[in-house]
């Protein structure tokens, strides 16, 4: 009798290997292939006397559903030199930012001694404009990471998960971004140790050896790298908290000092040590004038600053667009609130004061605070930014960080808290001081030769540890632990390519025309700030220890008792004061307008702006397609280039065009360049950290969040509602 169950089996054994094969290859198992192992695990038992099987199958149904997962490499970054993978989890989804329906991919998130790292299952779509050569979009520096949150956004402060690990995760970055990531989807043990591990390497206390720059500096070496060294500046070494530091001289011979508050209690018990200091250097300087700015008076304080800084980031810090558009509602006086702008015009006036002491009453000005290296920091920085053309070129910003900040002992290590201790005061302190440069780079913008990318570049930079830069408290904490090759935060080529660093500068930079040297100049005294005390408007003493005489005879003259005397009282933030800087001010303004002298910065409530490019880069609602400053950017530098492009045949024919632009026309042609090679892609106002490719083109008002403002905010009751802008009134 014809058997057919048997002629199958013998078929199907037949034809084993390759049915193996289409089962075990295939990345989903769909109904027809369980249907064939389900009929196979049956043909031995169904009817009469089961038959001893000739064949035994070791891949169960569940081996071959989970035999995707193992048969695919998992995805790593490129790791640098020195980097080191500590714990990964596959199976991440990373939420997009673009509502609340969830939507996001999947890929493997990393925790390594440099970053958090997630990695894409899918391939990317397009190469990034403005890539950043140590990180990329998906990648969070260690040091960059703010705060973590779990489920139901309770806040993670670090430690041990006890009980279930939070299914969700959220951080927050100090660049300001943003990124969700899902853990329900991986392996429970995986995620219990990337969440573990995430938490552990961000927020918990570490020794400062952890830092991956020491792990970095061992394992590379190239050209670039070199240790940094001060000694070119005048008191590297010299310490605002132990000395009286010189910051810069004005061309009438007047200058700027910096240090510690002086702890003046009784004229008597003065102690010694400051005031020969002080008067050393008034003596070396043959100048007897002084003007006294303690700036704990009349400044905010470090903590002040932090708290003030924490509401303001706030509300550039959304999870979603619904979130946004909800915070909307009152975003102008919530942001007004917080007070951060109004620090920042506090320190730009209190600039304007020393400014107006230097250049127009021609006295010294010691400024001091509790410490003497953090508002000291900005004020004299700001100062001499008003004053000196120099420091508002790319190498003279660069020495001036150099000088006033990181030479100047300005606690970075402190204030960015990496080590994450609970005794240390945190506090933006550098990032006010930025904050203060891009207003006046905004007010006058021909007259800096950076951007504003540099600005928001070096603001990212702080917090990746990789540079030695901002990375200690002052040069003698550097030297004591530094034993290798470091690398400086201003060899920008171990981030940037070519194209990327020719976006740091301001393509309407106007450098100051070269004079005919057969024209005979009028003498005017030059600014002195790379020479030593004392300034060169006086007489060269006619001999050796000249200096240490007068000044003993100084000590002698006016002792102890008349310091009081000798220093006028510091000046306090009174209406008369904010009148006298405003009638400077307006004096100023009445002059012709030189970018290569003085600039001031208009204090008044509108002047004082939001950084958008910094604050809302992010954000894709806020952004304006073919808009913002880069669109205006986009359209000058075109009509530059055709100008450069008609001087160039007026050359050729003969003819000679004079222009104050004329130095400034090969880098503005190399920005422009830039900026035309991205004309395929719609630039937003955010360029160049976003373009408009990774966008979803969909309302700007979630539907549901548009009905309720139908509904409670009809034209009628317009003039009743709090705010009547949102982000894009301050920008």
């Amino acid at each position: 009798m014809f058997d057919g169950r048997v002629l199958l089996k013998q078929v199907i054994l037949l034809f084993w290997p390759l049915i193996s094969t289409w089962v075990q290859g295939a990345e989903k198992i769909d109904s027809c292939q369980l249907q064939v192992l389900e009929m196979l695990s049956s043909l031995g038992s169904a009817g009469g006397k089961s038959a001893k099987p000739s064949f035994v199958s070791y891949v169960t149904p569940e081996e071959i559903k989970s035999e995707k997962e193992p048969s695919r490499k998992e995805k790593h970054p490129d790791l640098l030199p020195g980097e080191v993978v500590f714990c990964s989890a596959s199976t991440v989804l990373k939420y997009t930012q673009d509502d609340l329906s969830q939507r996001g991919v999947f890929g493997v998130l990393l925790c390594t001694n440099f970053r958090v790292s997630f990695v894409s299952d899918e391939e990317p779509t397009e190469e990034m404009l403005f890539k950043n050569k140590l990180y990329g979009e998906n990648d969070i520096p260690l040091s960059c990471v703010d705060n973590i949150y779990g489920d139901k956004r309770k806040l993670i402060t670090g430690g041990l998960v006890k009980n279930k690990y939070p299914s969700k995760m959220i951080i927050h970055c100090k660049d300001l971004r943003v990124f969700q990531f899902s853990l329900s989807f991986s392996k429970e043990e995986d995620a219990k140790k990337i969440f573990q591990g995430i938490v552990h390497h961000c927020l918990e206390p570490k020794s400062l050896r952890c830092l991956f720059a020491f792990s970095y500096c061992e394992n590379t070496s190239y050209p670039g790298s070199y240790t940094v060294e001060n000694t070119s500046y005048p008191g590297s070494y010299s310490y605002c908290r132990e000395h009286l530091m010189w910051c810069w001289s004005h061309h009438s011979g007047c200058a700027l000092f910096k240090t510690a508050s002086i702890p003046l209690v009784q004229e008597d018990n003065v102690p010694q040590t400051y005031m020969e200091k002080m008067l050393t250097a008034v003596a070396h300087n043959h100048l007897y004038s002084v003007k006294t700015e303690d700036l704990s008076d009349t400044l905010p304080t470090v903590q002040d600053i932090l708290l003030s800084y924490n509401k303001f980031k706030q509300f550039f810090l959304i999870d979603n667009t619904t979130e946004f558009w909800m915070s909307d509602m009152k975003w102008f006086s919530s942001l007004d609130n917080c007070g951060w702008l109004d620090i920042i015009r506090q320190c730009l006036q209190k600039a304007v004061e020393v400014v107006e002491s230097l250049e127009k009453e021609n006295t010294n000005v010691l400024i001091m605070e509790e410490g003497g290296s953090d508002l000291c920091c900005v004020v004299s920085s700001l100062v001499q930014l008003m004053l000196d053309p120099y420091y508002r070129t790319l190498l003279g910003f660069q020495s001036l960080v150099q000088k006033e900040w990181v030479a100047g002992g300005h606690a970075f290590l402190d204030r960015s808290n990496h080590l994450h201790l609970k005794d240390k005061v945190e506090s933006p302190v550098f990032l006010l001081f930025l904050e203060c440069v891009w207003q006046l780079q905004q007010q006058h913008g021909p007259a800096f030769q950076f951007s504003e990318t540099y600005l928001t570049v070096l603001s990212d930079s702080v917090h990746v540890p990789v540079f030695t830069t901002f990375l200690f408290n002052n040069d003698g904490h550097r030297d004591s632990l530094l034993r290798v090759k470091t690398h400086a935060v201003w060899d920008w080529s171990v981030q940037f390519d070519c194209k990327a660093q020719d976006l740091f500068t301001n393509p309407l930079y106007t450098e100051k025309p070269k004079q005919d040297t057969s024209v005979r100049k009028s003498y005017r005294p030059r600014h002195l700030r790379q020479l030593s005390l004392p300034s060169s408007a006086f007489k060269t003493p006619p001999k050796k220890g000249f200096f240490k005489d007068e000044a003993d005879n100084l000590k002698k003259i006016l002792g102890v008792k008349r310091l009081s005397r000798w220093m006028l009282s510091p000046s306090s933030d009174s209406p008369q004061t904010s009148s006298s800087v405003r009638e400077f001010y307006e004096a100023w303004q009445t002059k012709p307008l030189d970018y290569h002298g003085l600039l001031l910065p208009c204090l008044d409530g509108p002047s004082i702006r939001v950084w958008m490019q910094r604050y809302l880069r992010w954000i894709h609602d806020v952004q304006i397609l073919g808009g913002g400053p880069v669109a205006m950017l986009s359209k000058v530098s075109e009509i530059l280039g055709e100008v450069q492009e008609l001087q160039r045949q007026l050359d050729r024919h003969g003819c000679t065009l004079t222009s104050n632009h004329k130095g400034a026309r090969p880098r503005a042609k190399t920005a422009a360049a830039v900026i035309a090679a991205r004309s395929s892609v719609r630039l937003s106002s955010s360029f160049p950290f976003v373009t408009s490719r990774n966008w979803a083109f969909k309302p700007a008002i979630p539907t549901s969040l548009l009905q309720s403002l139908m509904v409670t905010g009809m034209p009628g009751n317009l003039a009743d509602r709090e705010d009547d802008g949102g982000p894009e009134s301050l920008v």
